[in-house]
């Protein structure tokens, strides 16, 4: 009775044009001398990432000296413009990609709906991970996450005259002060952008955008912005780039806003016809090993679901901020809307 009702749902999910979805991960996976034999053998990954080019640089270089005779070909840019890359890519059959990371979690709902992932899952994540960030039929997996945060550069604002909260932003004294990243182009904001309006309503932007606001593309630029003095405050970013600014001695400081600060989840994944399968395996499967996820941490600011990394005292643990999380499902189905209000208020 089971094996025939199955078969009558596939049939009539391939009748309505729903894919049906089976869930069952394969079973994990050990870096085994064999998988690294056969790696070596490729010699090549091809890893896109939306992470800062610095971080995903040095994880490229842990994982070079880790396994000599396999380079690592970084390719960074925005979430958005690595989806619109894959598209071409899959679309003409041409398969450069082996292993991809982006702060988009809708990304990944698209390219599992589309057959492009591998199912893979590493021993780490089968171990440690929460189920809430893997994936059930093992695509795909949160590699890191981050905040958008409102910061400031402290060299020119004292800690008592920064803005504390997003409603602080709207006071006309910021306006032509500050700065902030596209939804159109970063994940990371395309999905601030959707918690803030759930949490906040459009009104906000609405106000937002009537402060003259310096608008950059990347959620890796407003801290940069901030660093070189041109503006005094950005209105989002990412919090993992202030840190490393802020640890580098360069006078910026994250604001964890009272209305709370949005959670981005950065997953990652193997591609089904990468290039380098092998080597592509043994890179993904050392995104989430303890030593990649504490690179991570330590120098790109990046929070970890890995129990046993240890972040920087520092840093203000996730326990102590109040964070508006984010379901990809729900925000899959408002990004036509967020990119046209955005347009409305911003003009861009």
């Amino acid at each position: 009775m089971f094996k025939k009702s199955l078969i009558v749902g596939l049939l009539l999910s391939i009748l309505i044009g729903i894919e049906p979805v089976l869930a069952q991960a394969p079973a994990p996976y050990e870096v085994t001398p064999q998988l690294i034999a056969a790696a070596v053998k490729e010699a090549k990954v091809v890893f896109y990432a939306s992470t800062d080019v610095l971080v995903s640089e040095k994880v490229a270089s842990a994982f070079e000296a880790k396994y000599p005779g396999i380079k690592v070909q970084v390719e960074r840019a925005g979430a958005e413009r690595l989806f619109q890359r894959i598209n071409q890519e899959y679309g003409s059959k041409i398969y450069i990609v082996d292993v991809i990371e982006t702060a988009d979690a809708v990304n990944f709902l698209y390219f599992k709906r589309k057959g492009w992932l591998q199912a893979a899952v590493p021993a780490d994540v089968a171990k440690f991970w929460p189920s809430s960030e893997k994936d059930a039929d093992g695509q795909y997996a949160a590699y890191r996450a981050h905040l958008s945060v409102i910061a400031y550069n402290s060299k020119l604002l004292k800690k008592e005259d920064a803005p504390k909260s997003h409603a602080d932003l709207l006071d006309s004294k910021w306006a032509g002060k500050m700065v902030k990243a596209h939804p159109g182009y970063s994940g990371t904001i395309l999905t601030g952008t959707y918690a803030l309006s759930q949490t906040l309503g459009w009104d906000y932007f609405e106000k937002l955008g009537k402060q003259r606001v310096l608008q950059v593309q990347s959620s890796t630029e407003p801290p940069k912005k901030l660093a070189l003095g041109e503006r005094q405050v950005m209105t989002d970013g990412n919090e993992y780039n202030v840190f490393m600014l802020k640890e580098s001695g360069v006078p910026v400081e994250p604001v964890y806003a009272s209305e709370g600060t949005p959670l981005v989840v950065g997953n990652a994944a193997l591609l089904k016809n990468a290039a380098h399968p092998n080597a592509g395996k043994l890179f993904y499967s050392f995104l989430f090993s303890k030593e990649a996820q504490q690179i991570g941490s330590d120098f790109g600011g990046l929070r970890s679901f890995h129990p046993e990394v240890k972040e920087k005292e520092s840093r203000m643990p996730l326990s102590k901020i109040k964070l508006l999380k984010t379901d990809p499902q729900a925000l899959d189905k408002q990004i036509e809307t967020i990119k046209k209000n955005y347009e409305i208020y911003f003009g861009t």
